[in-house]
């Protein structure tokens, strides 16, 4: 995949909107010394581009008692990844699932209210194939994105 052609103005642009996904565009286009509708034309074609996939809230989700968070080694058989994928899609605790390399297939990160939950989750998910547990104790490095150059 190439990397896009992104020039200086549209790499403050991104940067501006990733820390605060609600700056006004008149705030965006004081900091990168265009007019407005010149920064709004470039958040478009970002967004046509693909650069820019949505826009959106950062929730705690341990204030709505999501307190356990666990990763979940799965090992599906390829066979059964066609009837997996939908599954996967349809459970609301599941943040989100990477087909990944080693002796698991699938690394599955998830949040639930309770042990009981977490542990009727994994009962439906051996359906698939076996499971190995990991449930996170602390977050050192939350959620980050990786630097624009």
């Amino acid at each position: 995949m190439d990397e896009p052609r992104l020039d200086t103005i549209d790499k403050k642009i991104l940067e501006l909107l990733r820390a605060n996904a609600r700056t006004p565009v008149k705030d965006i286009a004081a900091a990168v010394f265009l007019s407005s509708p010149a920064v709004s034309n470039r958040i478009e074609k970002l967004e046509s581009a693909g650069i820019i996939r949505g826009y959106h809230a950062q929730i705690d989700y341990r204030q709505f008692g999501y307190g356990i968070k666990a990763f979940i080694n799965l090992e599906v058989a390829p066979s059964q990844k066609k009837e997996f994928y939908p599954y996967i899609r349809t459970v609301d605790n599941v943040i989100e699932c990477n087909c990944v390399t080693g002796d698991y297939s699938m690394l599955i990160e998830t949040a639930f209210q309770t042990t009981e939950q977490l542990d009727h989750f994994i009962n439906e998910l051996q359906h698939f194939g076996k499971t190995k547990t990991l449930i996170v104790f602390s977050t050192s490095v939350e959620h980050r994105d990786v630097p624009i150059r």
